[in-house]
C-alpha cells in the first residue's frame, strides 16, 4: 500500500492544491480489478482538510488488505460547494478532480458501480450532496453528517455572514438549491445511501428529518443509530461498517476497539 500527496494546480480554484491518495498493495489488485480498481472519496468535516483522516484515524491500517483506492480531497469549509465567494470547490471535486486523478491512475474504475463516496459531518453532507447531484456514485455515506439545517437556530449557525458566503441567503432550507431534497428531485435514484449518527450527537434530530424526507422522494437509505457523539471514536468504529457494506473485497487485519 502507498500513500501519495498529489499537489496539483486546480483551474477550477485558479491555485495549487492537494489532494491524498491511499493506492492498494500490487498483491491486492487481481482480476477483475486489475485495470478497474474501486474508489472511495472520503471526505473531511468542517475545521479540516486532505490530512484529517490520515491524522485522525487508522484508514491506512483499514484498507491495508483490502483492493480500494481511497481518496482524501479538500474543501477548506466550503461544504463542498460552488460557494458564494468564488471558490467552486463542488466543481473542483465533481469535475476536475476524477480528471486529475485519472492521469496519475488510469486503472482507476470510470464505473459507477465501483465509485464510492463517504464523509462525515459536513463531509457526511458532501458525500450525499455530491452523490445527488453527479449520479456519479453507486454508493454514498454519512457519519454524523449535517443533512439538514432546517431547525437550526440563530445561536447554533453563528457567523451568519460565512453561512451566506457558503449557501447564500437561506430563507426557508427546504426550498434551497443547497437541501439534500432538493437535489434529491433530479437525482435518477440510482445511489444506495447509508447514514449512521450517535444518539447523543446534536446533528441526531437532523439525520432522523433529513433520512425521512430522502425516503419519501424515492431514495434508497439505509440508517443506523446507536450511542455516540460527534467524535472520531465513532467516526472510526462506524467507517468500518461503511467499509463492510461496500461491494468490495474488505479485509481488516485485526479489530478496532
Amino acid at each position: 500500500m502507498a500513500v501519495f500527496n498529489i499537489e496539483y494546480f486546480s483551474q477550477v480554484l485558479d491555485m495549487e492544491w492537494n489532494v491524498n491518495v491511499i493506492y492498494p498493495d500490487a498483491s491486492r489488485v487481481t482480476e477483475p480489478d486489475l485495470t478497474d480498481i474501486p474508489v472511495l472519496y472520503l471526505l473531511h468535516g468542517m475545521n479540516g482538510n486532505h490530512n484529517s483522516w490520515l491524522k485522525r484515524s487508522h484508514i491506512e491500517r483499514l484498507v491495508r488488505q483490502t483492493n480500494l483506492i481511497v481518496v482524501l480531497p479538500n474543501t477548506s469549509n466550503g461544504w463542498y460547494t460552488d460557494t458564494q465567494y468564488g471558490y467552486a470547490y463542488y466543481t473542483a471535486i465533481a469535475e476536475e478532480l476524477p480528471r486529475v486523478l485519472k492521469r496519475f491512475f488510469p486503472n482507476m474504475t470510470d464505473k459507477r458501480e465501483k465509485t464510492f463516496i463517504a464523509g462525515l459531518s459536513m463531509g457526511g453532507y458532501g458525500a450525499f450532496a455530491l452523490a445527488l447531484k453527479t449520479n456519479r456514485f453507486g454508493y454514498a455515506a454519512s457519519l454524523s453528517g449535517a443533512l439538514t439545517f432546517e431547525n437550526f437556530t440563530a445561536k447554533e449557525l453563528a457567523k451568519p455572514a460565512y453561512w451566506q458566503g457558503v449557501f447564500g441567503q437561506v430563507d426557508d432550507w427546504t426550498t434551497s438549491p443547497y437541501a439534500l431534497e432538493t437535489m434529491a428531485e433530479q437525482h435518477d435514484k440510482e445511489t444506495q445511501f447509508w447514514a449512521w449518527c450517535g444518539e447523543e450527537d446534536f446533528l441526531y434530530q437532523a439525520n432522523l428529518t433529513a433520512v425521512d424526507r430522502l425516503r419519501e422522494l424515492g431514495l434508497e437509505v439505509t440508517f443506523s443509530h446507536s450511542a455516540g457523539t460527534h467524535d472520531w471514536y465513532y467516526w472510526e468504529k462506524h467507517l468500518v461498517d461503511v467499509l463492510n457494506w461496500l461491494p468490495i473485497d474488505f479485509v481488516m487485519e485485526e479489530r478496532l476497539d
